[in-house]
Order: structure tokens, then sequence, then C-alpha cells
């Protein structure tokens, strides 16, 4: 299979997630599947300052906490391509940075944060988290209009490259945005001579495939390929919540936040992605990690473990390879119920 790049580094089909760590998964388990992961292959890790989730004050920062002490511990920083993320404007995060935007001032302080907590002098891969506007993204279908403060992204794009230019950040990227501010950003850097993005990290899943109706040609035109996140549609996918099964400590359980898998629409398309893996005598998880894996406008699919079992089944999905049956049941599916959970 073809690596893309991240940075200038070819990274590994697989992304090791994170969000987990430090609300699900102790310090020494996040340790343990860092390093895992790079004994099988794997050498991208993916953090947020705003981690783990559900977001809380007090746990705030301390996913990229547990990826610094292992970095510290082990001394094999450079064998991962690291990538982090800065939060954007959200009232529910006051705590940080008094209310987080994406101006310089404010990029300046959330890098170093992210720095300091990594135990590192150098980001691979830096992404705002979500758009300094509104628009649509986190499961909100259409667009309206509402007019609301928003960064310029000029002026952030100016802000990043001076991040870039100190060493900080070697290449930057989105996340959780539109065509058309992707392109912007594209347009801008283009026309200024300010950094490229790199990568877009979007939802992508069988559940939401999405990023297919603007996004993937994007992607292939302008050269920004997508890290795709939630692929197991919160673990839908996987089969553990069948028969209306609620696994203890499982995150639809624990996360209330996560509304956009609520829907009996999404329920019920699930259940035909279950039974379709089922007939075909397909393990479900490896089934819609394999098409995530397999997509020409993917770099990377973020894949997130609480358990080792889990971790383990979920990297050998890139052994897999699904037959043009499946292929031909799962468009069948998206047909009857496109994209339930967006």
């Amino acid at each position: 299979m073809t690596l893309r790049t991240i940075a200038g580094r070819e990274v590994s089909k697989i992304c090791l997630g994170t969000m987990t760590w430090g609300q699900q998964n102790t310090e020494a388990e996040a340790h343990e599947q860092i390093s895992y992961a790079l004994e099988r292959g794997i050498n991208m890790l993916d953090a947020a300052e705003m981690y783990p989730v559900p977001p809380r004050a007090e746990t705030q920062g301390r996913t990229e906490e547990y990826i610094g002490t292992w970095f510290k511990k082990t001394g094999l920083r450079d064998s991962y391509v690291l990538a982090t993320k800065a939060a954007g404007p959200n009232p529910e995060f006051h705590y940080l940075r008094g209310g987080p935007r994406f101006t310089k001032e404010q990029l300046v302080e959330a890098v170093n944060g992210s720095l300091r907590r990594l135990q590192t002098d150098c980001i691979d891969l830096y992404q705002l988290h979500w758009p300094d506007r509104y628009t649509n993204f986190f499961g909100q279908r259409g667009y309206f209009h509402r007019e609301q403060p928003e960064t310029p992204i000029e002026e952030t794009l100016r802000a990043l490259e001076d991040i870039v230019q100190s060493g900080k950040v070697r290449a930057i990227g989105l996340s959780n945005e539109t065509p058309w501010g992707t392109m912007k950003f594209l347009e801008l850097a283009d026309r200024e001579g300010l950094p490229r993005v790199d990568s877009i990290q979007n939802p992508y899943s069988l559940l939401n495939r999405t990023y297919e109706i603007a996004m993937a040609e994007v992607s292939h035109r302008e050269d920004v390929g997508l890290l795709a996140y939630s692929p197991l549609g919160m673990g839908l996918l996987t089969g553990k919540y069948r028969n209306g099964a609620k696994p203890e400590g499982s995150r639809m359980v624990v996360f209330e936040r996560f509304t956009r898998y609520e829907g009996a629409e999404t329920w019920e398309a699930a259940e035909r992605y279950l039974q379709l893996a089922d007939d075909h005598g397909i393990n479900p998880t490896h089934m819609a990690l394999a098409f995530v894996n397999t997509r020409p406008f993917v770099v990377s699919n973020i894949i997130g473990a609480t358990t080792m079992e889990q971790l383990k089944m979920n990297i050998d999905s890139l052994d897999v390879a699904l037959s043009q049956d499946v292929l031909k049941g799962i468009e069948a599916i998206q047909q009857a119920i496109p994209n339930p959970a967006p």
C-alpha cells in the first residue's frame, strides 16, 4: 500500500488516536499502546490540547502529558510523526486561554503549552481543531449564515507562518473544515506565499461519507489528504452495541456529548453493515476500517482503543482486503441510508 506524506515524512496508513488517554486510559496504558503501535509499524500519533474527552478543566492537557512522558522515558520522539491540535472558540472552554481563538497571541500560547506537555521542541503537524467562525461541523448537516465574531483566516494563517518559521511546527493542518474554508486557506497560502495546509482531519466512516461529496475532490486536486477520524462510528460498527447492549465503560455510555450517533437511522444502518460482515464471514471492525484504509483520498486512518485487544484488532485491519461483493453490499446500504451520522 502506497504511503502518503505529512510534514515531509511518510506516514503509516493507520494513525494512533489518543483522546481517551487521561480519562478512560491511564498513563501506563497509554505508554503500552504507543510502544505496541510502533512495534506494528505505526508511526503517527494524533493528539489535541483539549484532550482527553470528554473535556474538563481538571484533565485538560493530560493526553499530551502522557505522550511527553513516553518520549522522555524512551528517547524515541523521532520515531513518530507527531500531530496535535489547537482548540477553536467554544464557551465550554473558557478555561483554555480565557476562551480559545486563532489569533497570533492565542496560537503562540497554545503551541507553547503543547510543546511543554509533549516534552519536544517541534510538532510535526499542528492543526486547527475546528473553525474560528460559525459554520456546519460536529454533525450539523446544513449551513445557514450567522454573524458572530471570528478571526480572519489570513490573520490565522500569518500567525501560523510565524510559528512555522520559529521552528516550533513543521507543517499545518485543518480539522472539521468545510470545502469553502479549506479552499480559502489554500487560496491565501498560494496568493500570499503563506504555509499550505498539509492535511484535513474530518470524520469519515461507513456511517458518514459526506467527505466524498466535495472534500474528496479538494483532496485530490489540491493534494490535501484526509486524516479520517471516528472510522468506527463511536464503536457502532464493531457490533458491541448490538441488541441494545451497553458495555460498561464504553464510549456511548461514558460520553453523552456524541449525539450524532443516536438517531434510529444510524442504528439501522449500523445493523445492516454488521449483517453484511456476518454474511461474508468478516470481522465487522476489520470491514469498517479496511474500507477507510483503502480510500484514495485518505492519508491515514485515526483509530482509538481503550484496550490492547481493540488496538491489535484495529491494526490488523491493514491486512484485510474487501471483495467486490462486500464493496457492492456497502454501496447498497449507503444508497438506502446515506450518511446517517454526519
